[in-house]
C-alpha cells in the first residue's frame, strides 16, 4: 500500500531511533549499522518481504539475515515493529539477563530471527545453504502451476562480512551454482572498528563479486528508498545471486560520529543521540518513540502475513488434491517426521576379523539410509572417494540438476559448515557435511554455532587418528575430538566398528535437538563378532558393557572409542588367559553416556571398580572423568609421524602388548605371570 514521503521517513527514523535508544538504555551495543542501515532494512521488509509475523515458521516465507549480527538491535526494532511476539517492554532490556534481546540475535531465542549471527561471515554463508534448500525443495516438488516452494533470501552483509574468509568461500560457490534467490544488501560505509576500511580493506568488492558470478548493482545513496527498491527488483529478475552494493554512512544523523569508527560499537551518549534526533526531526523524549501512524503502517505486515500465508495454503491445498503424494511427502518433511521404515533395511554387518574401515562403513549406510530418507543431502569439502560419502542412484546438486543430493562443497570447510547449518535451519532437508577430522578445525566457529544454535546438522569427520598413516602428523588429528568434545551440546560419537557405525548414524538422523559429530577411521578394523557380546544397539547410551570375562566380578575395566575397541578387547581376552577378570567398555560417545541416568552409569562404571584404564588414539585431556584417580590413559600427548599406520600404532603404544603391560601395572605386576 503506497504511503506518503513524510511516513516513510518517519518510518525509518522510527528504526533508526528505537534501535539507538535500545543501545543507550543498555549502555553497550552497536548504534552505527542500525542507523546507516534504517533505509535499507526499510525497504527489505516493507517492499519486498514475503512473511508472517503470526506464524514465524510459515515455511515459504522470505528468509531475511542480518548478517552483521551486531547490529541486532535493527532487527528487533524490526520484529516489534512488524507485529512479531517481541514486546517493546524485550527491546528497552536489550542485552540484559533474561531477555529476549541478546546482543547477537539468536535462533530459537528471538521469534523471526532465522539465523544465529555475529561471528561475521557466517550469516552470509548461511543464507547461500538456505537457497540450496529453496532450490532443491521446489526442483523436487514444484510442479506447472504450483510454486510450492518459492521464496528468497534477503541479508543485510557488511564490510566485515565481506573480508572474511568464510564468506568468500560460500560467495564463491553460490556464484558457481547461479543461487538467483539469494539477494544481499551490502553497507558500504567503509568504516570498521580501527577506521577507515582504507586501513586493509580497499580491493574491489564489485569486482570480486562479479568474478565470483555474482549479479552486482550499485545503489549511491543508502537513503533512498526509490533507488534501493528499485535494485532490489532488477536483482529479482536476475538468476544469479545478487548483491547491491549500498553507500551508506555509520551512525547515520549522529552530529559528530557519523561516519567514523567510535559510531561502531559504543553508546552514543545522552548528548550525541539526542542531537541526532535534533538533526532528524526528531522529538527527543519519550525514548523508544513509535508514532502511532507508523506503528499502524508497520502493522500491516499482519494482515499481509495472513493473506500471504492463506494464499500458499489455499495453493497448497489445490496442489494436494492434483499431487496427494507429492504433497503428503512435502508436508511429512517440513514437519520433520521421519518415513515410518526409514531405519528398517540398514545393513547387518557380518562378523570379520580382517574388518572394514568405519569411513566405507558408513558409505554403506549412507547409501541404505538414502533410499528410505529422501531428504537426506549433502557432501564433502572435495574429498567424497575419501569420506565415503557419494549418495549414489542420485546427481550431483548444480545449477542444471537442482535435485541433486550431492554437494560439491570445493576445498571449502568453513563454508562447507555455515552452508549446512543454512540448509539445516530452512527445514524440509537432513544435511550433512564430510571431511577429515583434522579440517574440523578450518570449520569450527559453523561447528560452534550449530551447537550454540540446536541446529541439527550432521558432522561427518573421516581419518580420525594417526592410524591414517603415510600423510603424517599435518593431517592426523590428536586434540581435535577432544575440542569437539569441548563444545556444549555437540554429540560426538566415534563407532568402534561398522555395526556401531549403523547405530551412529540412526542416532544422528534421530536427533534434532543439536547437531552430531561422527568420527570414522580410514583404516580398517575388524567387525566385531556379537556371539555372547553386547549388541551394538547400545551405542546409543553413550558406553556400554561390550563383555565382562572372567569367572567373578571384573577386577579391571578396560574402556575406548572407536578402532581402539577391538585392541582392548584383544588385551582383555590374553589378561583373562593370566588369570585377571576384566571388563571391556565400548565408550563411543560421553554427551551420550551423559545423558543417562545414574543407575545406568553405574552400572557400566560401577563406583567400587576402580582399576581402569582407557585407550584412544588423541589427547587424553578429559578421560580422567572416567578413569577416576586409580586409572590410566593411554593415550597422546605428541603429534604423530609419517609412516605405515601398522608402525605408527606400535611406535605410540597401541598395540594389545603394551595394553596388557599397563594394565598389569596398574595392579603391581611387573613381570609375565599373576
Amino acid at each position: 500500500m503506497p504511503i506518503s514521503t513524510e511516513i516513510e521517513q518517519k518510518a525509518i527514523n522510527t528504526i533508526r531511533f528505537l534501535s539507538a535508544d535500545g543501545v543507550q538504555q543498555a549502555n553497550s551495543g552497536h548504534p552505527g549499522l542500525p542507523m546507516g542501515c534504517a533505509a535499507i532494512a526499510f525497504t527489505i521488509w516493507t517492499r519486498h518481504l514475503r512473511h508472517n509475523p503470526a506464524n514465524p515458521n510459515w515455511h515459504n516465507r522470505d528468509r531475511f539475515i542480518l548478517s552483521g549480527g551486531h547490529g541486532s538491535m535493527l532487527l528487533y526494532s524490526l520484529l516489534h515493529l512488524t507485529g512479531y511476539d517481541l514486546p517493546l517492554e524485550e527491546l528497552k532490556r536489550f542485552r540484559q539477563w533474561g531477555s529476549r534481546t541478546p546482543g547477537h540475535p539468536e535462533y530459537g531465542l528471538t521469534p523471526g530471527v532465522e539465523t544465529t549471527t555475529g561471528p561475521l561471515g557466517q550469516g552470509f554463508s548461511n543464507g547461500v545453504g538456505m537457497a540450496i534448500a529453496e532450490a532443491h525443495l521446489a526442483a523436487e516438488f514444484n510442479r506447472p502451476g504450483f510454486p510450492i516452494i518459492d521464496h528468497y533470501v534477503y541479508a543485510i552483509v557488511t564490510d566485515g562480512d565481506l573480508m572474511e574468509g568464510v564468506a568468500s568461500e560460500a560467495a564463491s560457490l553460490a556464484g558457481h551454482l547461479k543461487l538467483g534467490k539469494l539477494i544481499y544488501l551490502y553497507d558500504d560505509n567503509r568504516i570498521s572498528i580501527d577506521g577507515s576500511t582504507d586501513l586493509a580493506f580497499t580491493e574491489n568488492r564489485a569486482g570480486r563479486f562479479a568474478a565470483y558470478g555474482w549479479h552486482v548493482l550499485h545503489v549511491q545513496d543508502g537513503n533512498n528508498v526509490e533507488e534501493i527498491d528499485q535494485a532490489i527488483q532488477e536483482a529479482k529478475t536476475d538468476p544469479r545471486p545478487s548483491l547491491i552494493i549500498c553507500r551508506t554512512h555509520i551512525g547515520f544523523g549522529l552530529p559528530t560520529r557519523q561516519d567514523t569508527n567510535k559510531a561502531h560499537g559504543e553508546p552514543p551518549g545522552d548528548e550525541e543521540l539526542d542531537g541526532a534526533k535534533h538533526k532528524l526531526g526528531w522529538p527527543v523524549q519519550p525514548r523508544f518513540y513509535i508514532p502511532e501512524d507508523v506503528r499502524d503502517f508497520f502493522r500491516q505486515a499482519i494482515a499481509n502475513g495472513k493473506k500471504w500465508e492463506d494464499e500458499w495454503r489455499q495453493q497448497f491445498e489445490t496442489y494436494r488434491q492434483a499431487y496427494p503424494e507429492l504433497a503428503k511427502e512435502l508436508d511429512r518433511r517440513l514437519n520433520g517426521n521421519l518415513p515410518e521404515d526409514w531405519d528398517q533395511e540398514l545393513p547387518e554387518f557380518a562378523a570379520d576379523s580382517k574388518g572394514i574401515a568405519t569411513r566405507a562403513a558408513s558409505g554403506k549406510v549412507i547409501n541404505a539410509l538414502a533410499k528410505h530418507v529422501p531428504e537426506l543431502m549433502g557432501g564433502s569439502a572435495d574429498l567424497t572417494p575419501s569420506t565415503n560419502t557419494w549418495i549414489q542412484d542420485s546427481p550431483s546438486f548444480q545449477a542444471n540438476t537442482p535435485e541433486g543430493r550431492n554437494i560439491h562443497f570445493g576445498v571449502r570447510e568453513h563454508a562447507m559448515g555455515a552452508i549446512v547449518n543454512g540448509i539445516a535451519l530452512h527445514k524440509g532437508l537432513i544435511p550433512f557435511g564430510a571431511t577429515f577430522l583434522v579440517f574440523s578445525d578450518y570449520m569450527r566457529p559453523a561447528v560452534r554455532l550449530s551447537a550454540l544454535s540446536h541446529i541439527p546438522s550432521i558432522w561427518v569427520f573421516t581419518h580420525d587418528s594417526i592410524g591414517l598413516g603415510e600423510d603424517g602428523p599435518t593431517h592426523q588429528p590428536v586434540e581435535h575430538l577432544a575440542a569437539l568434545r569441548a563444545i556444549p551440546n555437540l554429540v560426538v560419537i566415534r563407532p568402534a566398528d561398522a555395526n556401531e557405525v549403523r547405530e551412529a548414524w540412526k542416532v544422528a538422523i534421530r536427533h534434532r535437538s543439536g547437531p552430531t559429530a561422527i568420527a570414522l577411521s580410514r583404516q580398517a578394523t575388524p567387525v566385531l563378532d556379537r556371539t555372547g557380546l553386547a549388541p551394538a544397539s547400545l551405542l546409543s547410551k553413550g558406553a556400554y558393557v561390550l563383555a565382562d570375562l572372567g569367572i567373578t566380578k571384573p577386577q579391571l575395566i578396560l574402556m575406548a572409542s572407536g578402532t581402539e575397541v577391538a585392541l582392548i578387547y584383544e588385551a582383555a581376552l590374553r589378561l583373562v588367559s593370566e588369570g585377571l577378570n576384566v571388563r571391556v567398555v565400548s565408550f563411543p560417545s560421553w554427551e551420550l553416556f551423559e545423558q543417562q541416568d545414574a543407575s545406568y552409569q553405574d552400572s557400566v562404571l560401577p563406583q567400587d571398580i576402580t582399576t581402569r584404564l582407557a585407550v584412544e588414539m588423541g589427547v587424553s585431556q578429559g578421560w580422567e572423568r572416567w578413569v577416576g584417580p586409580d586409572g590410566k590413559v593411554i593415550g597422546l600427548s605428541q603429534f604423530g609421524a609419517s609412516a605405515p599406520y601398522k608402525t605408527l600404532l606400535k611406535e605410540y603404544g597401541f598395540t594389545v602388548e603394551n595394553i596388557v603391560e599397563q594394565a598389569k601395572k596398574l595392579f603391581g605386576i611387573y613381570d609375565d605371570e599373576f
